[in-house]
């Protein structure tokens, strides 16, 4: 059985690396195929990439997890999308939602 492809994305160095480090990909059942420091790098990576599964940080420059997560819900629709924050705004949380995002 082939490992579901993970991207990470956050903008915050520190962050990437050790989630990076924290999770036994491969044990459960994941590979981490790449990580981007903000959405427009992200989107670009998934586009070749084409990953299961996108982990994101909610609020990065550029391109915030949000429109990340509804521009590949259009191109990847068989992806699933993780959104984590430290951002206290129940608003974000509302959209993400009603985009079926985990």
């Amino acid at each position: 059985m082939s490992l579901y492809r993970v991207m990470l994305v956050d903008d915050e160095e520190e962050i990437r690396d050790g989630i990076r480090r924290k999770i036994d990909w491969k044990g459960n059942g994941f590979e981490l195929v790449a990580s981007a420091e903000n959405g427009q790098e992200a989107l670009e990576l998934a586009e070749q990439l084409h990953p299961d599964v996108v982990m994101t940080d909610i609020k990065m420059p550029f391109m915030d997890g949000l429109e990340l997560c509804r521009i590949l819900t259009q191109r990847l629709p068989a992806a699933k999308f993780v959104v984590f924050s430290g951002f206290d705004d129940f608003e974000y949380a509302k959209q993400a939602i009603r985009m079926n995002v985990s």
